[in-house]
């Protein structure tokens, strides 16, 4: 059937600010949604009140609404547009509750507006645990014994019903929250009273558990003429009783029997035409009994999921841009595959690669928190590995983690505590699975961690067996290793630091120049959804040691834009966005753009972003081979917060060319004693500090500058490690501490102005002239990161004084750093004087922010500055806001129920929102500025 041509104009609902299970892979499928409407010629109405994300771009909708996902809102949209339908389903839990509410009130119906790609009847049946409970058997789909309970005196008479072990679940809730696992009646009131608050209705399902049993996702499409195709099978390494946002997942499923198989399938088919008449995505959860393969379906969500954009990434199949299309009402008989463009895009995908992905963590940041994993999704982000075998991809996803390690294990990291190992086996946290490794290598029998982990014995012989290849490494050195021996590390995903480790008095760079000698570099394989049973143009690769290469080089000037790797707080969505623009602006400059990036829910990572993407960790090894077979103009390190500006030194070391601003400058800035230095040099204030390689010298520099101080490490993001220290203990535990954490980090000591109120500046610099783009006043104090702060744009609390001095330094620092593109500077003002604290010579987490209050592509044209293809002259740049823009930070702390909340130099938000004042009057702006002068006066 073509396309309905009745729906001219459609409204997509985003998903609102990033918070912990509800993140970036709602802006991934929301961008590629409305791309996707747009080819069809319709009109596209977004709304979503999130600042960082492309989905909020011009470049993604016709018409774009950053307000608060709210009735209002919605009734505002459709007064001033004609809309003729809405596509509810790109926004998560978020835009799934907000259309269901919408429609209560009667306001799809009172303005004629359709709900394409769900039926809003299915809501209610999905997230309602009673209703879903009773539709599954009524179509005689098995579920766990379960009873609803709406009080707590129900709740209590369904737990004595069923027996322990319980899972309790609340209705209409996202990331799991309120949700757990009662083992004991101990437990069993406190879970309960947690469940029922955490659900706004009250209600909550009070099931048996399956501890132990294993768990399965299906990725679903389904047209209006009830076709279905299964576009991926997801398996959890982890059993029931972890989220399946913080389980290790692996995709093909590689335990699954295809009898099994066939019959999960035909239960998710049987499953997805019960949800009532739509067209679109769906996602389906089933558990699996390892010892009979009994199946019971966990639950069904009739959108797009958290896992749609790793399946997508991981099959190259574009669910979200196919479920916008099927919205539209197109069969999938009658829709290509964008990707081979010649298959039917009711062809189901066929992978001969393996995917891990493997969840972030940022439990650090959460004093006190809770870091047994459970129902409750704990991960910020998550990182891919893409490998022609599990090993090979554990490995490349381990080395995307940014936790320091070189790999599953074998690189100095490993831990030898056996009592340590065996509790981590027994109460799953962040760092299980290099547990498991180490309790092998310490001679645990797999039978013993099977019992305990519940992970299929398969997984674990897999993770044996990289121990005896690392044990048959040890027998070598540099000299003498066998070639065959060193293929073999490599096919099974070791690094050259993992091998140079097992065989000591050697370094990687001596591996990787062996390999070079041997010929054993990496070729680089297609995704290409149909494992090359037809030919396929796309432009998605990840390396492997097995194989020709299918990567062609062109011979077309070539710029690399390096992403910043998983999600977490300090580093988010916000560094995607400039990514995107960097391509953008390399494609529109006639450079090939190529993108290496490990963060399967991005849009950097769609399939049709760069001219050219490489799913590869943001390692050196993986970049420097991408380098020499690509051999770039140069590499872009702006973009990708401190992930990139890490490898800047080793880029500028092996003289690859950095795209914009200088290493040696970058360096100056990024070094906190270097950077103080500069500031003294240009007669710019700057809080007394110093620079302590040890406690000893920490306390005389304290001494020195006077308490209080604030402790900081140099290259870090999110404000990793500081602190304000009062006294000369508070100083020894916090420099021991950043020692341990940070070994052979410079650690510098500020006087730290208390009471100073809190700005930064963002700005452009050509190498002559400078481009101020915001100035922004911090709501909160000086002391807290400002990441954490609400943040006025522009200032309004500012004197003239005070902007004057602002903009002065701002274009002194610019100038002295040589800054070409992007700078960020931090200010404390105190008693009218303003002093610098840091400059960052990156995109920050504010230019998306800025960019979407002035209406004005910043990074597209910082990085027009970066390549050399234009000055600052060249642009006409005309902010467009009239009155005020704020942006507001947004917390998890709901997801750790004890920790500390309160507020310091170290970053805790998962994401912001914007909102927008006309005036100083509006009671919003007003309620703001009392806040702050309360802060001030304490």
């Amino acid at each position: 059937m073509p396309k309905d041509t009745s729906l001219k104009s459609i409204l997509i609902i985003g998903s609102g600010p990033i918070i912990i299970g509800q993140a970036c892979e709602f802006d991934y499928s929301g961008s590629q949604a409305a791309r996707s409407l747009r080819e069809e010629g319709v009109e596209v109405t977004l709304i979503n009140s999130n600042p960082a994300t492309i989905m909020t771009d011009e470049v993604t909708a016709d018409h774009i609404y950053l307000l608060p996902l709210t009735p209002d809102s919605i009734v505002k949209i459709l007064e001033e547009r004609h809309i003729d339908a809405v596509l509810p389903t790109m926004g998560g839990q978020t835009a799934l509750n907000l259309a269901k509410e919408v429609d209560e009130l009667g306001i799809w119906e009172k303005y004629n507006i359709r709900i394409i790609g769900v039926d809003i009847n299915a809501i209610e049946k999905t997230e309602n645990r009673e209703e879903f409970r009773k539709l599954m058997v009524d179509i005689g789909i098995p579920v766990a014994p379960s009873k609803i309970a709406n009080s707590f005196l129900e709740g209590k008479e369904a737990g004595q019903e069923l027996g322990f072990p319980l899972v309790i679940r609340p209705s209409y809730t996202l990331g799991g929250y309120g949700g757990g696992f009662v083992h004991d009646k101990d437990q069993f009131d406190t879970a309960l009273k947690r469940g029922l608050e955490a659900s706004p209705t009250h209600e909550v399902l009070v099931e048996q558990a399956v501890l132990g049993w294993k768990e399965y996702e299906l990725e679903l499409l389904r047209d209006s003429k009830d076709d279905i195709a299964v576009i991926c099978t997801i398996e959890n390494l982890d059993p029931m009783g972890i989220h399946t946002g913080d389980s290790i997942t692996i995709a093909p499923a590689m335990t699954l029997s295809d009898p099994t198989f066939q019959k999960m399938r035909d239960m998710a088919f049987k499953m997805m035409r019960s949800m009532g008449n739509f067209a679109g995505g769906c996602n389906v959860q089933f558990s699996v009994n390892p010892e009979n393969e009994d199946i019971i379906t966990i639950e069904i969500n009739p959108r797009v999921s958290r896992s749609s954009a790793l399946a997508s990434k991981a099959t190259g199949y574009p669910i979200a841009k196919i479920a916008a299309k099927l919205a539209l009402g197109y069969y999938l008989d009658e829709l290509k595959n964008p990707v081979t463009r010649t298959t039917s895009a009711f062809f189901e995908p066929a992978i001969d690669y393996t995917i891990i992905k493997i969840p972030r963590w940022n439990f650090e940041k959460f004093d006190g928190a809770e870091r047994i994993l459970g129902l409750q999704m704990k991960s910020v982000g998550e990182v891919m590995g893409i490998g022609r075998s599990f090993q090979e991809a554990l490995q490349k996803a381990c080395q995307s983690l940014e936790l320091k390690r070189m790999g599953l294990g074998c690189d100095g990291w490993e831990s030898k505590n056996l009592d340590e190992i065996l509790h981590s086996l027994k109460n799953p946290s962040w760092d299980r699975i290099f547990h498991i490794k180490d309790a092998i290598s310490l001679g645990v029998p797999i039978t013993s961690i099977q019992q305990i982990t519940n992970i299929d014995r398969w997984y674990l012989e897999q993770i044996y067996d990289l121990v005896k290849t690392e044990r048959e490494i040890k027998k070598f050195s540099i000299d003498n290793i066998d070639p065959k021996m060193l293929r073999t590390a490599k096919e099974k995903g070791f690094s050259d630091f993992q091998i140079a480790f097992a065989m000591g008095e050697c370094t990687e760079d001596d591996v990787y120049k062996l390999r070079q000698s041997l010929g054993m570099m990496r070729t680089y394989k297609m995704v290409d959804t149909c494992s090359a049973e037809f030919e396929s143009p796309t432009n998605y690769f990840y390396s492997t040691f097995d194989g020709e290469n299918e990567s062609i080089v062109t011979d077309k000037k070539k710029i690399m834009v390096l992403g910043a790797g998983p999600n977490r707080i300090g580093q988010g969505i916000e560094f995607d966005y400039s990514c995107v623009h960097g391509l953008l602006a390399a494609e529109e400059e006639n450079y090939e753009a190529i993108m290496v990036n490990c963060n399967p829910e991005t849009v950097s990572t769609d399939f049709d972003m760069a001219d050219k993407l490489y799913f590869e960790p943001i390692f050196w090894e993986h970049l420097r081979e991408i380098i020499d077979l690509e051999k770039p103009e140069g590499v872009i390190v702006q973009l990708g917060g401190q992930t990139a500006l890490k490898l800047a030194k080793k880029l500028h070391e092996e003289g690859i060319k950095i795209i914009g601003t200088s290493f040696p400058d970058m360096d100056l800035a990024e070094d906190r004693g270097s950077f103080s230095d500069l500031l003294k040099e240009l007669d710019i204030p700057y809080p007394r500090y110093g620079v302590a390689e040890n406690a000893y010298e920490a306390i005389q520099i304290a001494n020195e500058v006077n308490y209080p101080v604030l402790v900081r490490p140099s290259y870090v993001l999110g404000g990793q490690g500081m602190k304000i220290v009062i006294n000369d203990e508070e100083l020894q535990e916090a420099v021991i501490q950043l020692q341990g954490d940070l070994p052979g980090n410079r650690i510098l000591i500020d006087h730290f102005l208390d009471r100073a109120e809190e700005a930064e500046s963002d700005s452009i610099c050509d190498g002559e002239n400078v481009e101020i783009i915001g100035i922004m006043e911090h709501i909160e104090p000086a002391g807290i990161h400002s990441g954490d702060s609400s943040a006025v744009l522009p200032p309004f609390g500012f004197s003239d004084t005070v902007m004057e001095q602002i903009e002065r330094y701002t274009e002194k620092v610019a100038r002295a750093l040589n800054i070409k593109g992007l700078l960020n500077i931090q200010f404390a003002v105190k008693d009218e004087k303003v002093y610098v604290i840091e400059a960052n010579p990156r995109a920050s987490r504010t230019v998306p922010f800025i960019c979407k209050a002035y209406d004005v592509p910043y990074v597209n044209i910082a990085t027009k500055v970066m390549l050399g293809t234009h000055k600052l002259s060249d642009f006409k740049i005309e902010p467009k806001q009239k009155g005020f823009a704020i942006k507001r930070p947004v917390f998890s702390f709901n997801k750790f129920p004890n920790v500390n909340k309160e507020l310091g130099p170290e970053m805790k938000s998962t994401g912001e929102a914007i909102y927008f004042v006309n005036d100083t009057k509006d009671p919003y702006f007003r309620e703001l500025y009392k806040e702050k002068s309360m802060y001030l006066s304490k």
